[in-house]
């Protein structure tokens, strides 16, 4: 007797829902890969070196140590900033390591680790505009990524202000630089970027100096993934008290970088940070 479509149907959800789990720690250890996404074009965390064509950056290198700490490959996966939990909830990805800045309502459908790194979200305005602070954006257009936490702070902290957002950065500078928009909501050191790439245009931009908010990104991992979350705490808290992560700071953000910042930060629960 030939199954009824309905069967056939029920089967196929359960098989898709099945392949859709997030692999514990156990399973990962059994493959000996860990698949961990990042960003794909956000300069310093996550982008493909021009030379090499290669995925480098702040995020990568975690991604690396992780691997490395739990004793197994590492398979990078880059991902938009819209895809990073939907990617994670589908079992596509292990663990995410892309910059993501704790946001109760993130939390609501992630755990995250302890802290890894931390930023300022600001906002870069063109210099002929004179906009010197956030109450100056009042009734101005404002762009932040999609998907991205720098969207949803601009929306609170910004609450008089228009906020529209784009697929990337990239194009919320170009509708900075032909009028579009007044301003970006996004991680200094995305903006720094565009701001020095500006200077050698005849539309300079700057960054107010009035931080929107201060982000404290933790790796995340699938809701109520206990024993891999607690992995990669443990990888995160050695990484910490040998200088490894000291050395991918220096690297990327701090003495060794264009940016020169000093690391503030504690290796601490991330919602609880300072």
């Amino acid at each position: 007797m030939k199954p009824s479509l309905a069967v056939i149907a029920l089967s196929l959800s359960a098989a898709a829902a099945a392949s859709a789990q997030a692999r514990d720690l156990k399973e990962i250890e059994a493959s000996k890969k860990l698949v961990c996404g990042t960003q794909s074009a956000s300069e310093p965390y996550a982008f493909q070196d021009p030379a090499t064509r290669r995925f480098v950056g702040y995020d990568v290198d975690v991604c690396q140590a992780l691997a490395k700490g739990l004793g197994v490959e590492l398979v990078h996966k880059p991902l938009s900033t819209e895809a990073r939990i939907p990617e994670l909830k589908m079992g596509r990805v292990d663990v995410v390591a892309g910059s993501m800045a704790y946001l109760p309502e993130r939390a609501a459908q992630v755990d995250y680790s302890l802290q890894y790194l931390q930023g300022s979200i600001k906002v870069l305005v063109r210099r002929d505009e004179k906009i010197g602070s956030l109450a100056q954006l009042e009734g101005k257009r404002v762009c932040a990524s999609k998907g991205s936490s720098s969207a949803a702070i601009a929306s609170r902290v910004l609450a008089k202000s228009k906020i529209v957002t784009y697929q990337d950065l990239a194009t919320c500078y170009l509708g900075l630089q032909n009028g579009k928009v007044d301003g970006i909501s996004a991680g200094e050191l995305t903006l720094k970027r565009f701001e020095i790439e500006s200077a050698k245009t005849g539309s300079p931009a700057v960054l107010v100096d009035e931080p929107l908010f201060t982000e404290r990104m933790g790796v995340v991992v699938s809701k109520g993934n206990t024993g891999l979350m607690q992995a990669v705490d443990k990888v995160l808290a050695k990484m910490d008290a040998d200088g490894e992560l000291d050395a991918i700071y220096a690297k990327w953000l701090g003495k060794d970088s264009i940016y020169k910042l000093t690391r503030s930060f504690k290796v601490e629960p991330v919602a609880k940070a300072n």
